[in-house]
């Protein structure tokens, strides 16, 4: 609990410096989703039997960044999993990894 006399000091964490801009609207989202991106990357080449084949596409639609996933044909089901459980476990962690960077991430898995 903070006093309000407190006397804080350049580069205290508690603090905000005056040239600080807080941008809500992030005009290059995709350029800013770098954590999410490794995640994907990560995940979908240990899974893969061919990791070269795995390649992940960024875009931006409707405020979103947009992960696009391709993997070789022999993996397409490991990826996806039963019922789609291994795509939507895969989905979730690169959402937490976009909420890292700040952005809202989703991923489409591109056959």
């Amino acid at each position: 609990m903070s006093d309000v006399h407190d006397d804080y000091v350049d580069g205290d964490i508690n603090t905000i410096d005056d040239d600080t801009v807080v941008d809500d609207v992030n005009t290059d989202a995709a350029a800013s989703a770098v954590t999410a991106q490794a995640v994907l990357e990560f995940i979908a080449a240990s899974l893969a039997d061919d990791p070269s084949a795995v390649s992940v596409e960024v875009s931006e639609r409707q405020g979103k960044v947009v992960l696009s996933l391709q993997v070789g044909p022999d993996d397409m089901g490991r990826v996806i999993g039963r019922r789609g459980r291994t795509a939507q476990a895969i989905r979730s962690l690169v959402a937490a990894a976009g909420s890292r960077d700040g952005v809202n991430a989703t991923v489409d898995i591109v056959d």
